[in-house]
């Protein structure tokens, strides 16, 4: 159960960055206010999730997740680009993280 927690707890850090990147220095009350409940709620799944998973191993896989989902979705909606060396890079990350929960 601790990993479904983390998984969604880094979901939930992508929603939490995304809504910041678009909320223009929190002046924008829609994209701030889903900032905001995205990141207690992605906290505290992460606090959660820590009560069984280790520490560094939890905190990787969080970010792993949040950073590859905010990349992923930048990409897809075309704030950023679509390189191969984007594209590798990602796929090192997330192998990282399934690497991270074999190994767990």
């Amino acid at each position: 159960m601790a990993w479904i927690i983390l998984v969604v707890s880094g979901i939930l850090e992508a929603v939490w960055a995304t809504a910041l990147g678009r909320s223009d220095g929190l002046s924008q009350r829609g994209p701030t206010a889903v900032f905001v409940v995205a990141l207690l709620l992605s906290m505290a799944g992460l606090a959660q999730a820590m009560r069984t998973i280790p520490t560094g191993t939890a905190y990787a896989v969080w970010v792993g997740i949040g950073a590859s989902l905010t990349v992923v979705y930048a990409m897809v909606t075309g704030t950023e680009p679509i390189t191969l060396w984007r594209s590798i890079f990602l796929a090192l990350i997330i192998a990282g993280i399934i690497g991270l929960k074999a190994t767990s």
